[in-house]
Order: C-alpha cells, then structure tokens, then sequence
C-alpha cells in the first residue's frame, strides 16, 4: 500500500468524522449519517490495502 493511499484513505477517515459531528452539533442527521458513510468507506479501502500488502509480503517470503 502506498503512502499517498494510505494519507488518502486517513484524510477520507478524518473528513467523515468532521461531517459525522457537525451532524450531531446542528442536529443534521443527514449530513452526520453521511458522515458515518464516509468513515466506512475509508475504512473498507484501508482494509483492503492492508489484505494486499500481507499478500505481497506472503508472495516476497516465497521468493527469499
């Protein structure tokens, strides 16, 4: 996983929490449900990010 994807997948994490309490402060529940979706969505790509990171490292155990 990239550095880049991972500063996005976080920066993705982090504007999902800001959308989810702004939500709640103004009583939206609108925008703080699509705030709780954001954070979902970021936490599926990081999820799988890491699954293809242990695969490549699976891959380069084999080739030592």
């Amino acid at each position: 996983m990239g550095l880049g994807d991972k500063a996005d997948n976080k920066g993705e994490e982090l504007k999902g929490k800001a959308k989810e309490k702004t939500g709640q402060a103004t009583g939206n529940e609108s925008l703080e449900s699509e705030g709780k979706g954001d954070q979902s969505g970021a936490k599926v790509k990081q999820a799988g990010e890491k699954a293809k990171d242990a695969a490549k490292d699976v891959k380069d155990a084999f080739k030592g």
